[in-house]
């Protein structure tokens, strides 16, 4: 054996060694028991797929045969299925520091998306202030809905890198539109400091939550935010394409004005009349009828999250990203992966993107070895670590793992 080899078992023997400690040292290391995860496979995609927590299935056969099957009309009344939207949002609310009655349950993050940002410049309700300030990183879809809304709304987009959002904004300046977390490389914004900023110009801060609710604390109530969209498949794990919600403010609710007012959102919606009269509260952010099988599936799903404390969340998806990276500096040669995440515990999310030249050859030989992250093409490989669900075991196999695919796509490099 070479003094390479030796060397090589010498790092692997103590990251195994140190795995090991920090598994058995873990306060959340049994909510994995709670999720249907197949033996030896690492599932580091929970930012675009949450697992499914096992006791899912059975509630929903319990919806579907009995609330659906027997019940029938009566499930309105008798199962709440009516109250959906406001009970599951107010169990939503602690994960992103709301206090009950701020947040509702529906709709996609898309729709959302709309409805906050133009009811964010009614709010405002000035003329002169005519520019919607955009996170020029955002996922695509946000940056579409804001153009939408600033033609409805007659103003224009100004699209700037979120951490020039603070200097950008002024008296023009209506709305911004900020990803708390970059969906490409993780990095985390400033959501206090630039939440302060854009109100101190007499603007409105909308925040887009997809990838931080669920992985860190994010204090919308502390933090004085405004109005704030999410979705819940992500790392809330409510199931593919499972319900979006809303937090809409105290402060803001009663002007909240809906650009999609409908029958749900009416103050008697059962009166059928055909003029609008808004309900109160967060009700307001309600549209359609809701998605009562996904809603159901939602609720059942976040009780995972009963008893948990999101500062361990935090901590945990912290020192897994920190010993994701220990490890890929140990195993991978250098100059073959790069990473995008900010080092910065401050500037980080719950994922680790790694620039890499044969990014879709290695994710697809990754997850045929049962390494489960994603690609953004053209050459970003993406992990995300559920502090749920993923364990330092787990890390240190991923990394691993990752060293031996890239030694086998780029042979001799």
């Amino acid at each position: 054996m070479g003094a390479t080899s030796v060397a090589l078992h010498a790092k692997t023997d103590a990251l195994h060694t140190k795995a090991a400690a920090l598994d058995a040292a873990d306060p959340l290391a049994k909510r994995r028991e709670l999720f249907a995860l197949d033996d030896g496979a690492v599932y580091l995609d929970g930012n675009s797929l949450g697992a499914l927590p096992r006791h899912v299935p059975a509630r929903m056969a319990d919806v579907i045969g009995r609330e659906w099957g027997e019940l029938r009309i009566r499930s309105w009344d008798e199962s709440g299925w009516w109250t959906a939207p406001e009970r599951i949002g107010d169990r939503i609310a602690p994960l992103v520091g709301a206090a009950p009655g701020q947040v509702v349950v529906g709709d996609s993050t898309s729709v959302n998306v709309f409805k906050a940002l133009v009811a964010a410049v009614r709010l405002v309700g000035d003329d002169s202030r005519d520019e919607i300030v955009v996170d020029a990183t955002t996922f695509p879809t946000d940056g579409y809905i804001a153009e939408s809304a600033a033609r409805m709304t007659g103003r224009r987009i100004v699209p700037v890198a979120p951490g020039d959002v603070a200097a950008a904004v002024g008296p023009r300046t209506a709305a911004a539109l900020v990803n708390h977390v970059d969906y490409r490389t993780g990095r985390l914004h400033d959501l206090p400091g630039i939440t302060a900023a854009v109100r101190d110009a007499g603007a409105l801060a909308v925040w887009d939550l997809c990838h931080s609710a669920g992985a860190l604390p994010v204090g919308l109530d502390a933090h004085g935010v405004d109005l704030a969209v999410g979705c819940t498949y992500k790392y809330l794990n409510g199931g593919p394409g499972s319900p979006a919600y809303l937090y809409v403010a105290e402060r803001h609710q009663a002007g909240f004005d809906s650009p999609l007012p409908g029958w749900n959102s009416h103050a008697d919606p059962f009166a059928m009349t055909p003029g609008y009269a808004a309900a109160d509260g967060a009700r307001r952010g309600r549209v359609g009828t809701p998605d009562i099988l996904s809603m159901r599936a939602l609720e059942a799903a976040l009780e995972v999250w009963d008893g948990v404390a999101m500062e361990d969340v935090r901590a945990k998806s912290l020192a897994l990203t920190d010993f994701f990276l220990e490890c890929v500096e140990a195993y991978v040669p250098e100059g073959v992966v790069t990473s995008l995440t900010p080092a910065a515990h401050a500037e980080r999310g719950s994922q680790v993107a790694l620039a890499c030249a044969d990014a879709p050859a290695v994710m697809e030989e990754l997850i045929a070895r049962g390494v489960v992250g994603d690609l953004r093409r053209p050459d970003v490989l993406r992990f995300g670590f559920t502090p749920l669900y993923v364990g330092f075991a787990d890390t240190e196999r991923a990394a691993r793992v990752l060293a031996e695919v890239c030694a086998q796509v780029r042979p001799g490099r």
